[in-house]
């Protein structure tokens, strides 16, 4: 067995380890900007446990193939990998990162690695390639990560080397003043250009509008609506992303909804799940080949910024115990093991404990929620016969992801892509979401005492005033039946705002024109997506009974189930312009939903 090669190389840098981790901790990007090789997944039939993989990559023509263990990491304090060869000059590689915060700010890092070779081969690639090459290289990378900090640039990374072709050029100034004629914001077009013209792949093989919005500094529903239309006109293109529930990662991409598959396996986390629109399914952008043609290799399959919600990530043997030191944000958590079924529902706020045990045991997890301090001392210990990959996480869902709940509910999706559907025969859970029925009240009395051309014009008067309102809160129309309208929103609130200003426009109208009265009903809870008429639609419980709430507005306001008007943003809302409208409980049988007293709102504007 030859001598293990150790080396060892140290930063002082400005950023503190927090501002470092995302950059540091990208191990996908950071074998990229060292130099290392993209990687292959080796797929085989047997499945290896705890999130052991086989890859290999190629350097200078030669195969190299190894088995990897899990990444392990606390975070921001450290991170590692251990990776065991089959193929090439090395047996052996251990890697390990830590990020020490500095008296004063900035971070002490110190990256390692040990090195055994196989052969006469290693004992030479080791020292030129690690100890030569990879010195220069992770200078470099370490250095310039500081200075992407300072700088702010945390979503985009802008690289000197991109070089579009003359038609891709040619077409993207062409593209970029469609945009504009189109009544695009001038400013957020430009930095669209900016970013397709000079981000590098990486960043652009998955582009995230509300994470665009946040490092431009735009409103979110802006930018998205940006890539709505950089999409309808050819600037950029679909992704459909089906996200894990557990380890969050995009297990299928497919260009449209109609490719879609609602059942999808996690070879990592060794589940079938089925995708669901409210969390599953995320949409993001990439430029369209036509104006650049982006790469889309992988580098590293396992670091920890894949799962950026994991904050801590342990592999411990049978019967080994491992002490953390975690700093945590406040908010639910959960501690599971990879091969084990359940896990540990935690807790951390301000008064949660210091110091706790947490065990991972053959007879399963506790059923209670313990809490946990800001900054807690954590033990983890592996109770069981088998070596478990243990997992700390964040509960809550990344709010920067465009989920196709959110994004299908929009007028401007519906508007630019009303063909983007499901396959025939698909459904989909879409989580809760807010459905809305309206209709004129005594349509058929004006149509009778002003005639059909002049009623007829009012009637499309009054679907102007409801489309525009609805689309300023972010919902859309899903479909017109006679004088009668089914809506979409994310939330609650935003359809009572609509609703109420409806209501009251069509009631005041501008001089020489008709007043018009109308009813509204909304429920809030889930319901499926379907393929209807080769549009996108909705079905099930919640929008039948928002269907049958429309008719009980009829003396005026709009009519909220108990599960909108208890909404918490509804309340609040309530209670703050309380001296502005009237709210009445009411306690009703409602057509279809006979076995049970439904409680209802009528909410309207003194």
């Amino acid at each position: 067995m030859f001598k293990e090669f150790h080396y060892r190389w140290e930063w002082h840098l400005k950023s503190s380890p927090e501002q470092l981790w995302p950059f540091v901790s990208d191990t996908n990007r950071f074998n990229r900007d060292t130099g290392v090789p993209s990687v292959e997944r080796r797929t085989t039939d047997d499945r290896l446990a705890n999130a052991h993989r086989r890859l290999r990559l190629f350097r200078f023509g030669v195969p190299i193939e190894w088995e990897e263990a899990p990444f392990e990491w606390a975070r921001p304090y450290r991170f590692g990998v251990t990776r065991r060869y089959k193929r090439g000059p090395v047996a052996e590689m251990r890697v390990l990162t830590e990020l020490r915060p500095e008296n004063g700010g900035g971070s002490h890092v110190i990256y390692q690695v040990w090195a055994r070779p196989s052969g006469l081969l290693g004992l030479i690639a080791i020292p030129a390639q690690i100890g030569l090459l990879s010195t220069i290289a992770f200078d470099r990378a370490m250095r310039q990560y500081d200075q992407m900090v300072a700088n702010e640039s945390p979503t985009l990374h802008l690289s000197a080397k991109v070089q579009l072709t003359a038609r891709g050029k040619a077409r993207l100034a062409t593209l970029r003043d469609t945009l504009l004629k189109q009544g695009a914001n001038s400013a957020l077009v430009a930095q669209l250009v900016d970013t397709i013209s000079r981000a590098d792949d990486m960043s652009l093989t998955r582009l995230r509008p509300y994470a665009l919005a946040d490092t431009w500094s735009a409103a979110r529903r802006d930018v998205l609506e940006l890539c709505l239309w950089a999409v309808r006109i050819g600037l950029l293109e679909f992704r459909w992303d089906v996200l894990c529930p557990l380890c969050r990662g995009a297990k299928d991409s497919v260009p449209s909804l109609g490719a879609l598959k609602t059942t999808v396996h996690c070879d990592t986390c060794n589940i079938d799940y089925t995708a669901n629109f409210d969390r599953s399914v995320e949409l993001t952008f990439r430029p369209n080949p036509a104006v650049r043609e982006i790469v889309d290799n992988e580098y590293c399959v396992g670091g920890p910024q894949l799962t950026p919600h994991i904050v801590a990530q342990q592999l411990l043997s049978a019967g080994e115990m491992r002490s953390l030191k975690l700093p945590l944000e406040s908010g639910r958590y959960r501690l599971r093991a990879l091969e084990l079924p359940g896990g540990q529902a935690l807790a951390a706020h301000d008064d949660g404990a210091a110091e706790i045990i947490l065990r991972a045991a053959p007879g399963g997890w506790p059923g209670d929620e313990p809490g946990l301090a800001l900054d807690p001392a954590v033990q983890l210990e592996n109770q069981t016969p088998n070596e478990q990959l243990l997992i700390l996480e964040r509960m809550v869902w990344n709010d920067q992801a465009v989920t196709a709940a959110e994004v299908t509910a929009t007028q401007v999706f519906r508007d630019l892509f009303a063909t983007e559907a499901l396959r025939p025969g698909e459904q989909i859970a879409v989580g809760s979401i807010t459905i809305v029925f309206t209709d004129l009240r005594d349509s058929t009395r004006l149509y009778r005492e002003v005639g059909d051309a002049v009623a007829f014009g009012w009637v499309m008067n009054h679907y102007d005033v409801l489309r525009e309102n609805i689309a300023a809160e972010g919902g859309s129309i899903v479909k017109t039946i006679g004088d009668a309208v089914m809506a979409v929103f994310v939330h609650p609130l935003n359809a009572v705002r609509a609703m109420l200003r409806t209501q009251h426009e069509l009631a005041h109208p501008l001089p020489g024109k008709q007043p018009l009265y109308l009813k509204a009903g909304l429920h809030y809870g889930p319901c499926i997506a379907v393929r209807l008429n080769d549009r996108l639609d909705y079905f099930g419980s919640t929008v039948n009974l928002a269907a049958r709430l429309v008719d009980l507005s009829s003396p005026g306001g709009i009519i909220l189930s108990s599960a909108a008007h208890n909404d918490a943003e509804v309340a609040h809302y309530i209670e703050q312009v309380g001296d502005l409208i009237t709210t009445e409980s009411m306690a009703v049988t409602v057509k279809g939903f006979d076995e049970e007293c439904v409680d209802v709102w009528r909410v309207g504007l003194i």
